[in-house]
């Protein structure tokens, strides 16, 4: 925008120039040579005036005249003097040749010639012609140097012009420049809470900027108050999955009291719609849990963190998905112990979903790897298997709520609920972690959950003689 107003303006100013340069360029030059046409004429009057001619009855000429020499020599002209019969009767020095004398104003060659007629006192007839004669070029090259000294003016009145257009487009734009830069520092950080530059003048300017702050004010108050209805939603779910969880442990609770009290043979039918709803309020009573630990973790409620060790609670998640993964073959490779600050029973429910999601998306036959192991200040958990996989195009979107990736190497009984690998996520995300998923070296599927070690106290800076820890 600055170089196009001073663009704008030097063009302007160019045009400007140029017509008013060409017009007075012309007048000048015009009067330029106005002036040496009437100095010649001038000149070859006075000539004339000073040059006698006596007609006397015997036809003779006689000739009194200044010193032509003398009177040319300041403008280095030349002069011929003819009778009346075209006679030269003399000459200035080195005179150029002047043409015929014919009375008016010419060009002969490069020269202007102005010729008079001089007429006899005693008869008032033409008794001879005076010539006089000057060099064009001296005003020509006046004319030029004129010519120059208007096309230097004018490029370097557009120079000027257009160095005071920039300074004047920079000064008018700075205003526009720090509204953009604060634009573009919101757009950056998604934070309409900062203001705009307050306007020193009134403005359109100004009227943009105060524009724009209602407008920022506008989408703050917007935002605060989705956050806001955000926050009691996600603080309503979690508190109605909490409720939620005392009916339905209940309800598993007498319905299993009912399951073993119909043992009789004659009660089968009974015992099997038990035995139904008691497997419907138990995947109920999960999805509850997981809307649960979803909703605190979208609430910002941490749970409660301890120092445990992260292989120890996936050694538990594995003896507990065991029975369940039929024919398939599950290995473990833990190094070490892996000391980490977090919620025991959080974690255990992530090693196990990932378990639980490598043993649904395999053929019996298959074989798992749950893999810990220590990188810098990072623990590692590894599940890996020789299954189908993961398609490439699904991999970014896999820990998002609800994605199923249902195939036929799909074993488990009744679909999943999408939330066992979101689960994963948000448990490592709250730990400080990451959780990402690709290709093993098995051939199948590979997730990967990263969680920050527990430092020892000396690599914290505490005395462990004050630490209770």
């Amino acid at each position: 925008m600055r170089w196009r107003l001073a663009g704008v303006s030097a063009g302007l100013t160019l045009a400007i120039l140029v017509l008013f340069g060409v017009i007075v360029g012309n007048l000048a030059a015009q009067r330029i040579r106005d002036d040496f046409n009437h100095e010649m004429k001038g000149a070859v009057a006075t000539l004339a005036s000073q040059v006698q001619i006596v007609d006397t009855i015997t036809n003779t000429l006689i000739v009194r005249e200044p010193d032509l020499g003398d009177f040319v020599s300041p403008n280095d002209a030349s002069v011929r003097i003819y009778d009346s019969q075209g006679r030269e009767l003399d000459s200035s020095p080195n005179a150029a040749e002047l043409g015929p004398p014919v009375p008016g104003i010419r060009d002969i060659g490069e020269m202007q010639v102005v010729t008079v007629a001089l007429r006899s006192r005693q008869t008032g007839r033409i008794a001879g012609f005076v010539q006089y004669g000057r060099d064009e070029q001296h005003v020509d090259s006046t004319v030029g140097r004129l010519w120059l000294l208007i096309a230097a003016g004018v490029l370097g009145a557009t120079l000027l012009a257009s160095l005071a257009g920039v300074a004047i487009a920079r000064r008018a734009m700075r205003p526009i420049a720090s509204l953009t830069a604060t634009a573009r520092t919101i757009a950056d950080t998604g934070d309409p809470s900062s203001h705009m530059p307050q306007p020193r003048v009134e403005d359109e300017v100004g009227e943009l900027a105060r524009t724009l702050e209602r407008m920022l004010r506008s989408l703050d108050a917007a935002r605060a108050e989705r956050e806001a209805a955000l926050k009691r939603q996600r603080e309503f779910v979690a508190d109605a999955s909490h409720e939620l969880r005392t009916p339905l442990t209940s309800i598993l609770a007498n319905l299993e009291l009912l399951q073993a009290s119909l043992d009789e043979p004659a009660r089968e039918d009974e015992r099997a719609m038990v035995d139904s709803a008691l497997r419907s309020s138990s995947r109920m009573s999960r999805l509850v849990g997981d809307l649960l630990l979803l909703a605190r973790a979208d609430a910002g409620r941490i749970g409660a963190r301890t120092r445990c060790d992260l292989a120890e609670v996936a050694g538990n998640a594995a003896a507990e998905v065991a029975p369940t993964i039929g024919e398939r073959e599950l290995r473990i490779e833990n190094e070490r112990p892996l000391p980490v600050d977090g919620n025991p029973d959080e974690l255990h429910r992530m090693v196990l979903n990932l378990l639980d999601n490598a043993a649904r998306h395999t053929p019996p036959g298959s074989r798992i790897e749950l893999r810990l192991r220590a990188e810098g200040t990072s623990a590692v958990v590894e599940v890996a298997d020789d299954g189908p996989g993961v398609p490439a195009e699904l991999r970014e979107q896999i820990f998002e709520r609800f994605v199923r990736s249902d195939g036929p190497a799909d074993t488990a009984i009744g679909g999943g609920s999408g939330l066992g690998l979101a689960i994963v996520s948000a448990v490592a995300r709250s730990h400080g972690g990451s959780a990402e998923a690709g290709e093993s070296d098995l051939g199948g599927a590979l997730f990967r959950v990263r969680l920050p070690l527990r430092t020892s106290k000396s690599e914290r800076g505490i005395n462990p003689a004050l630490d209770p820890l």
